[in-house]
């Protein structure tokens, strides 16, 4: 089970996305969407954020203001493909979010039949290389971008068990933390 309990995020989470990625520089938006962003074009995305079809992950800590979001990941599912994505605010790294956030979403799409799941992100990504080599995921890069593959086993019995006991875990970690 991860140490850092993840919680799968709804559309009522929308302002605290929004929020999370209002708080990364130009430089860590450009990693995480590959491409410079405009805060309008960050709300689009947000708004566009489709919770029925793709799953959307996140960590919750206790701050000043109450909870705050430090680490979402976006999981968009094809047929049999799951892509990856995944950002953690700059003073949260280094705390293992973006790995349980990773597991996490692996086991949504293994569970959900998913064959294989992958990232596209800048070759100089380095979190993101990171979490795929520590995951055991081949990595193709060419002059600027990097792919990273990874072929999910079946889902068992055991699988679903693990998934479930996370999502509870992760509810009732955010039920306290709100107190």
């Amino acid at each position: 089970m991860n140490q850092q309990p993840v919680m799968q995020l709804n559309a009522a989470h929308r302002a605290a996305l929004q929020k999370h990625f209002q708080h990364l520089a130009g430089a860590d938006l450009r990693l995480r969407f590959g491409h410079a962003v405009k805060p309008e074009w960050l709300t689009a995305y947000v708004n566009a954020i489709n919770f029925e079809d793709d799953a959307v992950f996140g960590v919750f800590y206790v701050c000043a203001d109450g909870l705050e979001l430090t680490g979402v990941a976006h999981l968009t599912l094809y047929d049999d493909t799951a892509e990856f994505g995944v950002s953690v605010l700059p003073e949260y790294r280094g705390r293992g979010i973006g790995k349980a956030l990773f597991e996490r979403a692996s086991a949504y799409a293994r569970n959900r039949l998913v064959k294989t799941l992958f990232m596209h992100c800048l070759a100089q990504n380095t979190a993101m290389m990171h979490i795929a080599r520590s995951s055991g995921m081949q990595i193709v890069r060419d002059a600027s971008d990097a792919d990273a593959y990874l072929n999910l086993p079946r889902s068992d019995s055991a699988s679903l068990t693990d998934e479930l006991l996370a999502k509870r875990v992760a509810l009732f970690d955010f039920a306290l933390r709100e107190i």
